[in-house]
């Protein structure tokens, strides 16, 4: 049972998730972590790092992962390959349809309607892994439940990134160095 509900969630996250990694990033939160409850929001945040700092697609790399972690070796092989038929399908059909029909102004206007739809998905991604983030234990307004070295690193992360273009991994190991030392210098005054 356990099997075909991998199967099936990963099948639907392959179907919907228009836009690439980011996009599906709302869909496999809502059915690892809001319906299924097979990881918790911060779990689920570990898996989108997990996922960026390996190699391939991030709703592949979540089906692998999750499916590991849920029914073992062959969970993992059932969630990807439900993550992956509908890509195969769809991208078979479309390769077709575009090579016959691409200077038609239809196919144009509906790829072009479909952008602002992405970029809404991604947003909504971004803010939700950028509370969970700030906010471990939930949106609060107390300044107690404020991870402000999370907010500390963010900035410096995106000052790198934005500002100085330095090389995405790079940002990533300086943030985890940072993140190490936040961490045994709280243990260390505390």
């Amino acid at each position: 049972m356990i099997y075909l509900q991998l199967f099936l969630s990963f099948l639907q996250i392959g179907m919907f998730s228009f836009g690439g990694g980011y996009a599906a990033m709302p869909f496999i939160q809502d059915q690892v972590v809001n319906l299924h409850h097979w990881l918790s929001l911060s779990e689920f945040t570990d898996l989108i790092t997990i996922s960026q700092m390996t190699p391939g697609p991030i709703a592949v790399n979540s089906a692998t992962f999750v499916g590991l972690k849920i029914a073992g070796f062959l969970g993992a092989v059932v969630a990807t390959l439900g993550c992956i038929l509908p890509s195969c399908l769809i991208v078979s059909i479309l390769a077709y349809i575009y090579q016959k029909y691409h200077k038609l102004t239809m196919l144009q206007t509906i790829l072009s309607s479909l952008r602002p739809a992405v970029v809404a998905m991604i947003a909504s991604a971004g803010v939700s892994i950028l509370v969970s983030c700030f906010w471990p234990n939930g949106f609060s307004f107390s300044l107690s439940d404020i991870r402000f070295s999370s907010i500390f690193i963010f900035i410096i992360a995106f000052v790198l990134l934005h500002y100085k273009k330095i090389n995405p991994i790079l940002v990533m190991v300086f943030s985890g160095f940072l993140e190490i030392i936040f961490y045994y210098g709280a243990k260390l005054f505390l």
